[in-house]
């Protein structure tokens, strides 16, 4: 049961929190911002994943009904195995808990704001009676907010949510919009957020809101999911996907994990 508890976390999933902490931390090191802290920036890091663990187990537990009927799902923990929903609920109290409480003894005020505002608008877009992941609104408060969330709290712990500049915050919650689009099958609306999170982009770099190594950061990594997850919607998509996965969610956390480390230290 533990074993189950703890894979419906998806730790590989951190790849998403790392990739937005390694770049607000390059934000810093090119304005050459002393990093006083790496301590409490690491600690950061493992908190905001062990809160989109917990909102993973319970998203899982309340999408096992859509998730039984999609093939591209049945390796999530609790398709695979089953465990009681009270243990569920109970593990996931337990982790949100440890979160708030070290958050709040310990980090300055403004990142537990932004650790709150990751919880309600997951809870919103999860759990009925609004349950935005079902409505037209879904891939605003998805994918889109959450990247702009997950680089906020890096950036308050450097001392300035505005290190990153906004041009930077609106790119990135364009290109999450846009990923989730693509995800959803919706080449469409896709291609047209796409558009605009490039003209986004070149304003970004040619205002110098951006370098090329931010850029690299910013871009290449969700690159290499988001080219398998556009050739799903013309090849066979169950392959795509799971490339996807592997380039993001594997392979490209070690290197962002590395640059962290050697930024901070």
């Amino acid at each position: 049961m533990i074993t189950t508890l703890i894979k419906s976390t998806r730790l590989s999933w951190a790849s998403k929190n790392a990739n937005m902490y390694l770049l607000a931390l390059t934000y810093a090191y090119f304005s050459a911002t002393p990093i006083n802290n790496p301590l409490e920036i690491i600690v950061g890091l493992i908190l905001v994943t062990v809160l989109w663990g917990a909102l993973y187990t319970l998203n899982d537990l309340t999408d096992l009904d859509v998730d039984r009927r999609d093939h591209l799902k049945q390796d999530r923990a609790f398709i695979q195995n089953n465990v009681d929903q009270k243990f569920i609920l109970t593990f996931f109290a337990i982790m949100i808990s440890i979160v708030f409480i070290i958050s709040f003894t310990t980090f300055p005020e403004a990142f537990t704001v932004i650790l709150s505002l990751m919880f309600i608008n997951q809870l919103i877009y999860t759990l009925p009676p609004i349950r935005l992941k079902e409505t037209k609104f879904a891939p605003f408060f998805s994918t889109a907010t959450n990247s702009v969330l997950r680089l906020a709290s890096c950036a308050v712990l450097l001392g300035d949510v505005f290190l990153v500049p906004l041009s930077v915050y609106l790119f990135m919650y364009l290109a999450g919009m846009g990923t989730y689009l693509m995800y959803k099958s919706k080449p469409t609306y896709a291609s047209l957020v796409g558009v605009m999170a490039g003209v986004v982009l070149l304003y970004a770099l040619l205002t110098g809101d951006m370098n090329i190594i931010q850029f690299a950061v910013a871009i290449l990594p969700s690159l290499l999911a988001a080219i398998p997850l556009y050739l799903s919607l013309f090849m066979k998509k169950d392959d795509m996907f799971h490339l996807a996965d592997v380039l993001y969610h594997q392979v490209a956390m070690v290197f962002f994990i590395i640059c962290i480390l050697i930024i901070i230290f």
